[in-house]
């Protein structure tokens, strides 16, 4: 696995998308807004728009962030659809949105994070998968858009 771009500046506009926009999305699309506030809008999408999930509201309730108002939508109920950059969590995702920034200057990153809803077992283990996707994302985010000065070698 490559290590991801360092970057000094923060993007303007961040939209990221996953498949239904009711957990991978809704994730990165809290972390971030916690991690850098009003500095970078953010906002999130899927290819199909299916409610918020359970499980995901339940692990971001786990550190203080509140997704339970979300409502999801799917790419043309974007009201705005100009980005800086696109974050896809899916490959599906990632397809529509290379389709959508096939004629403007919209950066795209395609990071391949493990659909949680697909695991199987007891409500712990079911939740942990879910807290790891968290927890993932919380490190891609913080690695991918740290600010200040560059590290020294």
């Amino acid at each position: 696995m490559s290590e991801l771009p360092y970057s000094n500046e923060l993007p303007g506009s961040v939209l990221f998308a996953c498949t239904h926009n009711s957990i991978r999305s809704v994730m990165a699309e809290n972390i971030m807004k916690s991690l850098y506030g009003h500095a970078v809008y953010v906002d999130s999408v899927g290819v199909r728009a299916k409610d918020v999930d359970g499980f995901a509201i339940e692990v971001l309730d786990e550190i203080g962030l509140d997704a339970s108002k979300h409502v999801a939508k799917n790419f043309d109920d974007l009201e705005d659809s100009s980005f800086d950059m696109i974050i896809s969590l899916s490959r599906e995702a990632h397809n529509r949105a290379e389709e959508l920034t096939r004629t403007t200057a919209c950066e795209t990153e395609f990071w391949n994070i493990l659909d949680p809803s697909t695991t199987e077992g007891n409500r712990e283990m079911r939740l942990n998968a879910y807290r790891h996707v968290r927890d993932e994302l919380y490190e891609k985010i913080k690695a991918r858009f740290r600010t200040g000065p560059l590290p020294s070698v």
